[in-house]
């Protein structure tokens, strides 16, 4: 910068300063190159001195490279096959290495997929467990290793999906075979049951009434209740080493499988909420009943075996798993069942009108309860149930026992039993206890009091308390209220179901004066059975009949009843026999002079009341008296309705003579004692009223009648003054009508005057009576 900076001509002194610079390093140059040439002069001499040494050497190197060449290429092979062994020698060690890593991740997913293809789900989980645990981390940078980190979860899920249809394919078999499971528990219940039943039957029979009369039925029960427990003993035997148990008949390993699957893979929630809905929803199945199961018995047992079967499984699964079914579930699931059991029984039941369905469906229910018990269920509401349905089977029994009766009365003759010699005589005191010294004196043949219906309705009697007794087997109650429940069975059937069919048999048309008599001697007959009825359920039950809670029967009041009703519509049916002869009385009102004989139609009634009284011979003296004062009675009121009658406006004094000759034979009829027992004239007192005021007629004594009127010692204190003010009249309209000129005969007019002097003064009278009144 200070060449270009400083004075003019600067740069051209510095340009001549740096030639002579430039000059001296020449010169410096030369000396020293002029100092070495002589050594290199020497040097380029021995260099082309040793050029031809060189190119010798050369070619020798030359040849010895080419030999050393061809004879190391066969090393060079040998080496590259040693390093390429070498390489693949460690190569192979590698792939050993890794392969001892992968093995035994190949053996277990191999493994694994077996055991998938085998449906071993449970251990084929372990096996993931220890390839995703164990194996698999150690090889998890190969990409076959991630397929099969990327299959296991999907593999999961293809076991669950698997376990889970082989869980419904068990819940619907199950479903088929609970009906199965249900009978064979029942069964295995229900043997000892019949053994029981037989044996208990086979005492009953046994059992000494403490009258000859039950030898032959009991003989006869005897044997066939030894037959039928020897075919019961027969029939268990064979079908002994036939009992199945419910892990005989289903496979339960599906739903301990899916259990574990389940718990292994963490969802034994779900499993467990899944199984409980599937099987609330097949218990709702099983609890609804066909609408036509109460027909048939197999119904109510189809449907008590699908019950059974079900809590028998569940029973099963709570005891061989741990948390899927607990005792609380079970028996909220069996309240809820029972609840809804009760309520088909009680709907189904009341469409029962077969007493022998009604009791096999208590068997069903009784075998149905014990075998629930003894899998630890509570029942007594079950039994409970048994006696609204016990109410119910004797309602169907009394309603089968009253078309019996029904067809007994039917069947009945109503006339005393013949008997042609000892031997019929002992088959009917064997068949109703009947005992009467006079008629054992007698020689044969002879007729016993009672007609067949008697010994009849007694030994059906029995069969209805042997048939109550049967619903009353198993049941778990003391023997004093099985008796009380005989007993009040009975009164039932005699209070209720005879004494309806009695009343109504009473009732109909057709029965008429001599089968009424029949029915009143079988009532008092059967009432003397009762007591033998009442020894019958005792020595059923072994209960005294002195025990103080003992309800007596009430056939006493059922016999009486009916008797009386029959006692009623004997006079009710005397009346109307009576009113039949009145209806056919043809009497000429305006007649002038009597025939000088009874009416036709009152002598036929006579006779026929004779006829009818001899018939009432064998009823009770009381009876026959009141039928016969009753049938008098209604002949005297029907005779004076006949002359008071508001139809009738005339009366002749001829045909008041007619009357009172049929009166006359009426009160010959009473004084004839038609039925014994009548002290002095009293049966003739039913015909005091006409008597006396016919006399009163025919006497024309009105002014004793009016004078004494009011005494009791008048003669005609049984005339009332209104019946005589009506009869008088209807004579008065009958003289005008047929005396037109009686004003012109004094005595007819004085006669005239008189009855119109007494119609004032009866007038009179009945108005004061009206007034007193």
């Amino acid at each position: 910068r200070s060449v270009y900076d400083d004075q003019p001509n600067a740069h051209q002194r510095f340009m001549e300063k740096l030639d002579a610079c430039i000059r001296n390093h020449d010169r410096e140059i030369e000396k020293m190159c002029n100092f070495h040439h002589q050594g290199f002069v020497d040097a380029i001499t021995e260099l082309l001195k040793v050029r031809a040494d060189a190119e010798k050497l050369k070619v020798q190197v030359t040849d010895t490279n080419r030999r050393l060449q061809d004879a190391g290429k066969e090393v060079i092979a040998q080496t590259e096959e040693i390093i390429r062994c070498r390489v693949q020698q460690r190569n192979i060690t590698t792939v050993v290495e890794k392969l001892q890593l992968c093995l035994p991740v190949l053996e277990m997913y191999s493994k694994l997929k077996e055991q998938m293809n085998v449906k071993r789900y449970y251990s084929a989980l372990k096996t993931m467990e220890q390839l995703e645990n164990l194996y698999l981390p150690r090889v998890s940078q190969y990409r076959f290793c991630q397929i099969m980190i990327e299959n296991l979860p999907k593999l999961r899920e293809e076991i669950k999906e698997i376990s889970m249809s082989d869980l419904k394919d068990f819940l619907e078999s199950i479903r088929k075979h609970s009906d199965r499971i249900g009978e064979t528990a029942m069964k295995q219940v229900s043997r000892p049951k019949r053994m029981t039943s037989v044996l208990l039957s086979a005492e009953n029979s046994n059992v000494n009434y403490g009258r000859n009369m039950h030898l032959v039925r009991s003989r006869i029960l005897e044997s066939k209740n030894e037959i039928t427990l020897k075919r019961t003993l027969e029939e268990d035997d064979e079908h002994e080493e036939e009992v199945l148990t419910a892990q005989d008949l289903v496979d339960f390993s599906p739903v301990y499988r899916c259990l574990h699957i389940y718990s292994v893979l963490g969802d034994g929630e779900v499993f467990e909420n899944y199984y409980r809905k599937q099987r609330r929803k097949q218990a709702r199945l099983v609890l609804q009943p066909q609408s036509s199961m109460h027909e048939t018995v197999e119904g109510y047992r189809r449907y008590f075996s699908q019950i059974v079967g079900f809590f028998v499984v569940e029973d099963h699964i709570l005891h061989v798993t741990q948390g899927l079914v607990t005792r609380t579930y079970t028996d909220e699931l069996w309240n809820m069942a029972l609840s809804k059991i009760i309520a088909v029984l009680r709907t189904h039941s009341s469409y029962c009108s077969d007493p022998d369905l009604v009791l096999e469906l208590k068997n069903l229910i009784v075998v149905f309860a014990d075998t629930l018990q003894g899998y630890g269920f509570p029942v007594n509401r079950l039994f409970d149930l048994l006696f609204e349905i016990r109410d119910q089977y004797n309602e169907t029994l009394l309603k089968k026992w009253s078309g019996l009766f029904r067809d007994i009365f039917e069947a009945d003759n109503y006339s005393p039993i013949p008997v042609a010699n000892e031997e019929e005589y002992k088959i009917v005191i064997s068949k109703f206890p009947f005992q009467d010294p006079e008629l054992d004196k007698q020689s044969f043949p002879k007729k016993l009091p009672m007609s067949q219906s008697v010994p009849q309705i007694y030994i059906q009697v029995k069969e209805f308390i042997y048939a109550s007794l049967k619903f009353s087997e198993s049941l778990h109650r003391s023997s004093t209220e099985i008796d009380d429940m005989l007993r009040k069975s009975t009164n039932l059937l005699l209070t209720r179901t005879l004494s309806s069919c009695l009343q109504n048999l009473i009732k109909k048309p057709h029965i008429g004066l001599t089968e009424l008599v029949q029915i009143i001697i079988n009532t008092t007959h059967l009432e003397q059975a009762c007591k033998y009825l009442e020894d019958f359920i005792s020595n059923i039950t072994n209960i005294s009949q002195v025990t103080v809670h003992t309800a007596r029967l009430y056939g006493l009041s059922t016999f009486k009843d009916a008797r009386h009703a029959a006692e009623g519509e004997i006079y009710t049916k005397l009346n109307q026999k009576i009113d039949e002869f009145i209806q056919i009385a043809d009497y000429d009102w305006t007649m002038s002079e009597s025939d000088g004989r009874a009416s036709g139609y009152l002598m036929d009634l006579i006779n026929f009341l004779r006829s009818t009284f001899q018939v009432f011979t064998h009823l009770p003296g009381k009876v026959a008296q009141t039928a016969c004062m009753s049938a008098c009675q209604h002949l005297s009121t029907s005779l004076m309705q006949m002359l008071l009658d508001s139809e009738l406006k005339q009366i002749s004094m001829g045909a008041i003579q007619q009357f009172n000759l049929d009166v006359i034979q009426c009160e010959l009829f009473a004084s004839s004692e038609p039925v014994p027992g009548f002290q002095g004239d009293t049966l003739q007192l039913a015909f005091i009223d006409l008597r006396q005021l016919l006399d009163l007629f025919m006497v024309w004594d009105w002014s004793t009648y009016l004078a004494d009127y009011g005494q009791a010692t008048s003669k005609y204190l049984r005339v009332n003054p209104s019946t005589a003010l009506t009869l008088l009249e209807k004579m008065r309209d009958s003289s005008k009508k047929n005396n037109i000129f009686a004003q012109f005969r004094k005595n007819d007019r004085d006669k005239q005057k008189l009855i119109e002097t007494v119609v004032k003064q009866l007038r009179s009278l009945v108005n004061g009576m009206s007034q007193h009144t």
